[in-house]
């Protein structure tokens, strides 16, 4: 089932989708809470709302930023990747240690080697628009 808007070749069709959105989310946050190399960033999200609450606004995130359904943008009025993480110190470190982790995390779901790739660009150019900290 198609949405208003939403292309048939999107980067969020090609992941499967809202479940394949929510597989790629939980495997993430399944990385930052249980591999010892992402401690710091498990312990950043423990200082703000919490992994849940990151479950829950990553998914609906990635969701439009995919090309699907903007859930976050009809809860929050915007998608400004750099206003949603101004109350979170992003400096290189960070921003690394995330893509590492968005890394196993596309690994261990299976996701195809051509498809990985562009989600990583992706998230590359996410995650460096995030940084606020040299």
């Amino acid at each position: 089932m198609y949405f208003a808007g939403q292309k048939k070749d999107s980067l969020f069709t090609r992941l499967g989708g809202e479940e394949g959105v929510r597989a790629l989310v939980e495997t993430f946050y399944d990385v930052i809470e249980q591999d010892e190399e992402a401690r710091a960033l498990h312990d950043l999200h423990l200082q703000g709302s919490g992994v849940a609450h990151s479950r829950v606004e990553q998914f609906n995130f990635l969701c439009g930023f995919f090309g699907g359904p903007q859930h976050y943008v009809m809860r929050h009025g915007h998608s400004r990747l750099r206003e949603i993480h101004e109350h979170v110190a992003i400096g290189p470190e960070m921003r690394d240690l995330w893509l590492a982790c968005m890394v196993k995390a596309i690994d261990k779901c299976g996701i195809a080697p051509d498809l990985a790739q562009q989600l990583m660009r992706h998230f590359t150019v996410a995650a460096e628009t995030s940084r606020n900290r040299d």
